[in-house]
């Protein structure tokens, strides 16, 4: 196989994505660069190995050979998203080159990517919320701070998602069953509980705010309201669950989101069972509250840490 036919090769695949798929020449220089990275990681792992071996001393390229130069991208500190990227590029190249009978196999197609690296979900240590919950003197008695804290217990009490918490009705709280009537993603509804603590704090809040506005007597009407007399808005409850968290914590991230993640790791610290809180969290699948475990498991091995005279 000799270099001639190799630039030959890429450069008939490099046209048809540059006249037949109208690909940017941003993206026509990533797979050019891609795939003579990679021919010059087979080169120089082995002379002998060729894209497509046409003599007795030449040795096609096999998936090993891709999966090495995978891992040693992985070595050097390339992300799993520009990995994947280069795969993709030499995946196609193989899918042009066999369709025009360049090459006689495509060794790509077995070999799979490596997954993306999930961030671990963010949330608030418990003593922190507590914290913030329990003193007095983090509120105010006004109907923006009973309404602001009943945001924050709402949310971390019963890990609804912001869109399910503005979407909440008068009706939608069962005061003698002790659960809300939640409709979450594609409109599915589902019945989430909550205890003693969170009737008092609703009960309130409903006590101040009909006061407030000195009417709602309507039984589907929006169970928080803005100062305005309306339904609220993700960016409304945004910005207060911003403003409370900041009080207890430094992170960067305390969107109404890690008041979700900080329910579900609490309950998993507690014992509470994986599938109990996919249902709680209206999950489709057990493999998403999985993450969950993740962020607990980061916990115990810090206990270990600290507590083993040895670790």
């Amino acid at each position: 196989e000799t270099r001639s036919a190799i630039l030959k090769m890429i450069n008939r695949f490099i046209n048809y994505l540059r006249y037949e798929r109208n690909l940017s020449p941003l993206t026509l220089e990533h797979y050019e660069h891609d795939l003579n990275d990679f021919q010059t990681y087979f080169k120089k792992r082995d002379n002998h190995l060729c894209w497509q071996a046409t003599a007795d001393d030449e040795i096609s390229v096999d998936a090993d050979i891709i999966r090495d130069w995978m891992e040693s991208m992985m070595d050097k500190g390339n992300k799993a998203t520009s990995i994947n990227r280069r795969l993709s590029a030499l995946r196609s190249f193989y899918r042009f080159a066999i369709a025009r009978g360049l090459v006689g196999h495509d060794p790509a197609h077995t070999v799979r990517g490596p997954k993306k690296n999930k961030p671990l979900p963010v949330y608030v240590r418990e003593g922190a919320l507590d914290q913030l919950i329990d003193r007095p003197e983090m509120w105010n008695d006004s109907y923006k701070g009973i309404r602001a804290r009943t945001i924050i217990i709402l949310l971390y009490e019963t890990g609804i998602r912001v869109s399910e918490l503005t979407g909440l009705d008068n009706v939608s709280v069962d005061f003698s069953q002790h659960q809300l009537k939640v409709t979450g993603k594609r409109n599915k509804q589902r019945i989430v509980p909550f205890g003693g603590e969170l009737e008092a704090v609703l009960q309130t809040y409903i006590r101040v705010r009909n006061e407030y506005f000195e009417r709602l007597t309507v039984a589907d009407e929006p169970l928080l309201i803005d100062d305005h007399g309306k339904r609220m808005t993700y960016a409304q409850v945004y910005k207060i669950v911003k403003q409370q968290l900041g009080k207890v914590t430094t992170q960067k991230k305390r969107s109404p989101h890690v008041l979700r993640h900080s329910f579900a790791t609490a309950m998993l610290n507690h014992e509470a069972g994986l599938e109990s809180v996919r249902k709680l969290l209206g999950h489709e699948s057990v493999a998403t509250t999985e993450i969950y475990t993740h962020t607990t498991f980061e916990q115990l091995k810090r206990v270990y840490k600290n507590a083993h005279p040895r670790a």
